[in-house]
């Protein structure tokens, strides 16, 4: 089935399944050590406060989303094929989910561990949400170029 043929919710719900195969331990892995060390620099020059917080937990949630897509779309070991051909087909569409998850995610610990407003939680999470996007689409972009050569 063609992606003209395919409706709008197939493509989100494809999108959203493509997420899912991505090395998810490894990744809260990497986010773990990241958060940790940030959170070790934190301690070390800042301030004893909730919102020195914010910084690490961002930097965690940031690390597991970029290792967990990249290392899916990367990952040859899928074992629905359909998926990968759609996901390998749609690089950007299928980092959305991600790079969503984190925008969401990244605006709550800003919001409740850092000393932000909502509205300020919101665009300070912009920056890192389109970061993994553009990320994410690149290693995608360049997979599908180098597999169509």
């Amino acid at each position: 089935m063609a992606h003209d043929e395919m409706s709008r919710r197939e493509n989100r719900q494809l999108a959203a399944a493509s997420a899912t195969v991505g090395p998810w331990r490894t990744a809260a892995g990497v986010g773990a050590v990241v958060g940790a060390t940030a959170l070790g620099v934190e301690a070390i020059s800042g301030d004893w406060s909730l919102s020195m917080l914010a910084g690490p937990a961002g930097w965690a949630l940031f690390f597991l989303f970029l290792v967990g897509t990249v290392g899916g779309q990367l990952r040859r070991d899928t074992t629905d094929r359909r998926l990968r051909r759609w996901a390998d087909a749609h690089p950007w569409q299928s980092a959305l989910p991600a790079a969503g998850g984190l925008l969401v995610l990244n605006t709550l610990a800003q919001y409740f561990l850092g000393d932000a407003g909502l509205f300020g939680a919101f665009f300070i999470s912009l920056l890192p949400a389109g970061l993994l996007l553009v990320i994410a689409g690149v290693v995608g972009s360049v997979k599908q170029a180098r597999g169509k050569g």
